[in-house]
């Protein structure tokens, strides 16, 4: 494809770029987050540029799935570096020309914050995640009731195979089936990955300003609002959030991705809710945790799972939750926010390849 290359290398300069100010701007002490997101961040990266280098040597791939892939890849780069520039463009220009400081009313809403609630608080930052999951299976399960309507199968929301382990040695070991393995995957799955991707690329790149005295970005004043000073200090939890999701978005099937973005969205919400309005137990090793809380994020995690991916997988997902949320932040001092995602993701592809035990969807009973 012409200007590929060009496309290429713009794309590993820009990925060079995210991981070296990721270190760069981490706090040094944050040892686990730091080498959990860092190596998140680098899994994806390298294997985008790996997939790209293998379309671009198939023919078919190259004039049809090729401009896609890039558009999808360049389109979020490019609109988050005008916005960077944009931003820190205008900032500075009221700072020494205008000598008016924008900051006035993130420091209005930052006041305002600080007379809510423990409870409202917490609702207020984990609120997006619930509202990402809602919109997204929302999404799924329209689109998969349209697309069964009018074709009678489910074609492009479910995958043909959902052993991504298998699929991953397939491209390997098996010449020219990049493109098999690809269309394999379906369109829906690619749908979520590069939502996720996007979202990542804001949430660095506002993580990144926030830490920087001279770039500025739109959504810098949110973290301020929304943060514990001990967030303020390393990077905010919604940048984990977006980063953990995205790698999960990119090794799972749609169904299991939607069962572990449940888990850090709606069971995590409950895990904090309960220990914030009824926890009295609490973990003897993590004062800021319950056994309430605890128990309340692994039923429900349980119930959410049981939708997407049955019995068998709920159960696994409900131990993998209990035990992530027991032992972090102490004491293992990791952001469950990576360790959820990534653990439960991980999880899944090594049992899922070697013990062969899959998963069945209740919810497309009901379509």
């Amino acid at each position: 494809m012409e200007y590929f290359f060009f496309w290429f290398i713009f794309f590993l300069f820009s990925y060079l770029v995210i991981l070296f100010n990721y270190m760069y701007l981490s706090l040094r002490k944050d040892i686990l987050n730091n080498i959990f997101g860092f190596s998140a961040l680098f899994l994806v990266f390298i294997h985008i540029l790996l997939f790209l280098l293998l379309m671009n040597q198939d023919t078919e791939l190259r004039s049809s799935i090729m401009p896609l892939w890039l558009l999808s890849l360049g389109i979020p780069l490019l609109v988050v570096l005008f916005l960077l520039i944009i931003s820190t463009g205008i900032e500075q220009i009221c700072k020494r020309v205008l000598k008016k400081d924008l900051s006035n009313f993130s420091e209005k809403l930052e006041l305002k914050q600080k007379n809510l609630s423990k409870a409202k608080k917490d609702t207020l930052r984990k609120l997006n995640h619930v509202l990402i999951f809602v919109a997204l299976f929302i999404v799924w399960y329209i689109g998969l009731y349209v697309v069964q309507f009018y074709t009678g199968s489910s074609a492009g929301m479910i995958p043909e195979e959902n052993n991504m382990l298998l699929l991953y040695l397939q491209i390997f070991n098996e010449q020219d089936s990049i493109a098999e393995v690809m269309y394999a995957l379906g369109w829906f799955y690619y749908l979520l990955f590069f939502f996720f991707y996007t979202i990542c690329l804001i949430m660095i790149t506002n993580e990144y300003s926030r830490k920087s005295r001279f770039f500025s970005f739109p959504f810098t004043m949110f973290p301020k609002i929304y943060l514990t000073e001990e967030e303020k200090e390393n990077y905010g939890t919604y940048l984990y959030y977006a980063i953990g999701h995205m790698f999960v978005a990119f090794i799972c099937p749609p169904m299991i991705f939607f069962a572990i973005l449940g888990i850090s969205s709606i069971a995590d919400l409950m895990t904090s809710q309960i220990g914030i309005r009824y926890g009295k137990h609490h973990i003897s090793w993590n004062e800021r945790k319950t056994w309430e809380g605890t128990i309340a994020g692994t039923l429900t995690t349980y119930a959410i799972c049981f939708f997407f991916v049955g019995h068998f997988w709920s159960i696994i997902f409900s131990i993998t939750f209990l035990i992530s949320d027991i032992l972090t932040r102490k004491p293992i001092n990791l952001s469950d926010n990576l360790l959820i995602p990534i653990g439960c993701g991980l999880l899944y592809i090594f049992v899922r390849f070697f013990f062969k035990l899959d998963f069945y969807t209740i919810i497309l009973a009901w379509i």
